[in-house]
């Protein structure tokens, strides 16, 4: 049975192109502004540091000799897909729909990087005293608040079909 695309769905897909865009465009400012791994500190627990991470989410297998490339772009691609599938059968309803949107657009976003570059541009650093948490960037971002999203959506919406519609 073919996939009928509702005409919601355009909006969600449309943040999901914003997301891609703001990723892109904030990679390619810090790539030609920053100094590969020279922090610019903003506040004592906050900075720019531009790094380029080769493997997946808290650099997993960057270090594995190259092949991790394909497979990740493979599996975000094979991801992508799915919830291109899945928001379009949920795009009225509109937490869940935003959640996928959100994960969507991250997911693209560094699947850019990663097919095009090898790796994927890291920038945002938030840290306290020496504890660092992993560089990240505003796709990475995207991912993470749509997971956010969506636990809270499966755990706290009740009626799925019309409470938030």
């Amino acid at each position: 049975m073919p996939l009928k695309i509702p005409t919601n769905v355009w909006r969600w897909y449309a943040l999901a192109a914003v997301i891609i865009i703001l990723d892109q465009i904030s990679k390619q400012w810090v790539s030609a502004a920053l100094t590969y791994g020279e922090p610019v500190v903003f506040t004592s627990f906050f900075n720019f540091t531009l790094l380029h991470n080769p493997g997946a989410a808290f650099s997993f297998l960057s270090t594995a000799g190259g092949w991790q490339r394909w497979f990740f772009a493979v599996l975000a691609a094979a991801i992508s897909i799915v919830l291109v599938v899945w928001l379009t059968r949920v795009a009225h309803r509109r937490y869940e729909a935003l959640a996928l949107a959100l994960i969507l657009g991250g997911a693209l976003g560094n699947l850019y990087d990663r097919v095009l570059l090898g790796y994927v541009v890291d920038f945002i650093v938030v840290h306290y005293q020496d504890n660092y948490w992993p560089a990240f960037n505003i796709a990475d971002s995207a991912i993470t608040g749509g997971a956010a999203l969506l636990i809270i959506d499966m755990l706290f919406v009740k009626d799925k079909e019309g409470q938030n519609t």
